[in-house]
């Protein structure tokens, strides 16, 4: 479904609507932080999130620590706002958003809208997607349709907005004007999001020119989905329109950025904040030490997490190759440093190494002191041991450790992937790109049941949508050899997860764990599917980043 409004030129609205041009606009404003999906998608956080957001942004540096006027923290956790978004952190400087177990990044941004729209009235529009359940138009697109209701329209054209849809507000139903294909679209209340002093131009639901537009989104519409896909995106230039019954996309202008900083829920300590974003952001207003929890502007109270310490369970010993107390496995792949390096900061807590480790308050070792200093036995990165600690206990606890810096890893990975099957089998027709053999067919079975103690909530049934899932390979070497890397990933429960369904937003069901598979033969309209001539050296290169390479085969 398209999300995402292109830049551009203020251009009016539909007929009967009044038309809203961007610029200064009485103030308060409202804050809305959206996150882009893997099909281009701009997806809304909800308004709590947002206000955790916000509250983090304008608090004052902690214990003192400030280097100028309106320093605020540099990396979120956003499981201090959602318990269920515990994973992820947003990095600002960089506007990502980075999943700790798995090193997924994700572009994010934060657009400003009037008090008095639907965002500051915590409205939300949203479409059905095809596995039934319902997403959320991005907030610019949430805006210009409540306008277009509360003004009493009928019926509104997107194409004004470089959209190929027209909305219909009494059937509740979205129509592509050229495939005509029908889906149903919701009205749903929920928290405001939160208000935030305005100082500059607010987005009015038309295509908007402000620089966060102008950064932000592309030119027009993308065409495709790119769903479990390894072609990149296309760029932001125009692209044409193509007859498809699934919904256009739109690319971000910024891409993804290295991200090397990743912090956990718990550390006490507030990073340097980045003072030439190019966007403003809240000031700091008042000062003091940290509070026992973040008070939202519009009445949400957000609790701190502390970083927990569970004992190893049967599970978790079981997918380790040798089962190991955290500290141990600390200890196994740091050499502990006699001296910290004085300027060097720690990459997890963003303490300097001089100092103690930011998660003393929140985490403590029997034999790992706050002060100590480890460094990683390959690559030599540097890291409070504590912090080290503090990240593998709040992880799957499987015996390895994965660098937050360079991502390279220690041990024998493994996930989280609940209990199922694999199977293969060959055939002889071709897939496009590979007239020159046949083709692999994985299927992949996995059930409902309930979430052990690896996964997000034990105890608590998870679903399992769409299954069983067909996938293809080429049956040529290269083909096979994925074949083989996959069956590896397999056993290491690295294919799926328990988690939310970026799709459609369903939490505590199985999902895709970031190595993409096609799962389509003869088309590739949809990003599923064949020709896609980098797919394989991609997913290759997934695998590798899981810890599954050439040389788990050798073993």
């Amino acid at each position: 479904m398209a999300a995402a409004l292109g830049a551009g030129s203020g251009s009016a609205g539909p007929p009967g609507l009044p038309n809203s041009v961007p610029g200064h606009v009485a103030l308060p404003a409202v804050a809305v932080w959206e996150w882009q999906d893997e099909f281009g998608r701009w997806r809304p956080y909800r308004g709590s999130v947002c206000s955790f957001i916000e509250q983090a942004l304008q608090a004052p540096a902690q214990k003192g620590r400030r280097s100028g006027p309106g320093l605020a923290s540099s990396s979120i956790p956003l499981g201090q706002a959602d318990a269920m978004l515990a994973p992820y952190v947003i990095d600002i400087p960089s506007l990502v958003q980075f999943r700790q177990d798995t090193g997924t990044m994700r572009s994010v941004r934060r657009h400003l809208f009037a008090q008095d729209s639907a965002a500051g009235q915590g409205i939300v529009w949203e479409w059905q997607n095809d596995e039934g359940g319902w997403s959320p138009y991005e907030m610019k697109i949430c805006v210009f349709l409540e306008q277009a209701f509360t003004h009493g329209l009928q019926h509104v054209d997107l194409s004004s907005l470089g959209y190929n849809y027209d909305i219909d507000f009494v059937s509740l139903v979205q129509a592509n004007k050229t495939s005509r294909f029908r889906r149903g679209i919701q009205r749903r209340m929920d928290t405001p999001y939160p208000v935030t002093p305005a100082s500059g131009p607010l987005h009015m639901a038309v295509a908007c020119s402000c620089q966060q537009c102008l950064l932000n989104s592309g030119t027009g519409p993308v065409t495709t989905r790119y769903r479990h896909s390894m072609i990149n995106l296309p760029s932001s230039s125009a692209v044409p329109q193509v007859s498809s019954r699934t919904a256009a996309l739109s690319s971000s202008g910024l891409g993804f950025v290295p991200y090397n900083k990743p912090t956990l829920s718990g550390a006490r300590s507030t990073p340097r904040l980045n003072t030439q974003s190019a966007w403003a952001l809240p000031q700091s207003v008042g000062a003091g030490g940290p509070s026992p929890g973040l008070s939202a502007s519009n009445g949400v109270s957000v609790q701190n997490l502390p970083v927990k310490m569970p004992k190893p369970s049967k599970v978790n010993q079981a997918l380790a190759v040798t089962p190991s107390e955290p500290e141990q496995v600390v200890r196994k792949y740091l050499e502990e440093l006699r001296g910290a390096p004085a300027d060097e900061d720690c990459m997890i807590c963003m303490e300097k190494l001089a100092s103690p480790s930011g998660y003393s308050d929140a985490c403590e070792g029997k034999t790992i002191k706050p002060e100590a200093v480890g460094q990683l036995t390959k690559c030599q990165h540097a890291f409070h041991l504590l912090c080290v600690l503090a990240m593998y206990a709040n992880g799957n606890q499987d015996g390895s450790l994965q660098c937050p810096s360079c991502k390279t890893i220690y041990g024998e990975k493994t996930g989280t992937q609940p209990k199922g099957k694999m199977e293969v089998s060959t055939f002889t027709q071709s897939l496009p790109g590979h007239q020159d053999c046949g083709t692999i067919q994985i299927v992949y079975s996995i059930s409902r049941g309930i979430q052990g103690p690896e996964h997000p909530n034990p105890g608590m049934p998870y679903t399992a949508r769409g299954f069983p899932r067909y996938c293809y390979l080429p049956d040529n070497e290269k083909g096979r050899k994925v074949l083989d890397l996959l069956r590896v990933a397999w056993k290491r429960r690295l294919i799926f997860t328990v988690g939310t369904s970026s799709t459609t937003g369903e939490s505590n069901t199985v999902v895709w764990n970031e190595i993409h598979h096609k799962t389509e033969m003869d088309t590739n309209l949809s990003g599923h599917g064949y020709p896609d001539p980098n797919y394989l050296d991609n997913v290759l290169a997934e695998l590798a980043a899981q810890g599954v390479t050439e040389a788990c085969l050798r073993q």
